[in-house]
């Protein structure tokens, strides 16, 4: 098999949780760009309507749900009508999270819960359902996004614990779910993003934005492109080898 081979997804179906907009759209992108038939779900379906309606103009198909993560009945529905519209489901993607800015003192319990509901036992139910179908077909890939701020704190002007220990949480899933489903040929990875700028980050951005910049050895934030590879790559026959591993896209910021 050839390297162009080894990274086609023709035909290959996958679902991505929160792949409407921002980072989740550009990894969508790039698996329509190399094949894959996409299903966008989130909790505002008419923004996955909208993007799957612009994805479809790369000649895939596409499928659009609405869907809460934090809803294991929401969460089987999504990949139960994957199923039966494309017969298959082969690549995951748990990219839907949020966050909550408040000193650890002061952090609410339901902006706690709701940040580890969504993040971390949200990436759990999806893979739970996904794999199902995936241990059945003895074949599929889950790609769970992780964060830098997973591997490592943050200094106390950057308050959202919930959102570090969630990532965190996301990381060790992975390594452990890789383990117990690698029997299965199903590989689980997960990506860690730096810095990009997405609805849910361009504000903090903006106010430290040499900060952080100045500890980015590439001295740019993430774009539109940077992270589509990493997911094709995760997404593909080329990482048939690899499981249980975090792949950091950040620029060199944790180097």
């Amino acid at each position: 098999m050839n390297v162009r081979q080894l990274f086609d997804l023709s035909g290959r179906v996958a679902i991505i949780t929160g792949g409407s907009i921002g980072l989740g759209r550009q990894m969508a992108e790039g698996l329509a760009e190399m094949g894959a038939n996409l299903v966008l779900c989130a909790r505002k379906k008419e923004r996955c309507e909208q993007a799957a309606a612009e994805l479809r103009a790369l000649g895939v198909k596409t499928l659009a749900l609405g869907c809460d993560v934090k809803n294991p009945a929401n969460v089987q529905e999504v990949v139960d009508a994957t199923v039966s519209h494309f017969g298959r489901l082969d690549i995951l993607i748990n990219n839907a999270g949020t966050s909550w800015g408040a000193p650890v003192e002061e952090m609410r319990l339901e902006h706690w819960n709701k940040v580890i509901e969504t993040n971390l036992t949200g990436t759990f139910l999806f893979s739970q359902a996904a794999g199902r179908q995936m241990v059945a077909q003895r074949r599929g890939k889950i790609i769970n996004i992780a964060s830098v701020a997973g591997i490592h704190g943050a200094p106390p002007e950057f308050q959202a614990i919930g959102y570090h220990a969630s990532k965190g949480g996301v990381i060790a899933f992975t390594k452990d779910l890789a383990c117990k489903w690698g029997i299965d040929n199903i590989q689980v990875n997960s990506i860690a993003p730096g810095w990009f700028p997405t609805n849910m980050s361009q504000v903090v951005i903006e106010r430290n934005k040499e900060a952080f910049l100045n500890k980015i050895p590439v001295r740019r934030f993430g774009n539109d492109h940077d992270l589509k590879g990493a997911a094709v790559f995760l997404s593909s026959d080329a990482s048939d080898y690899v499981t249980g591993q975090v792949l950091v896209v950040d620029g060199g910021q944790t180097a």
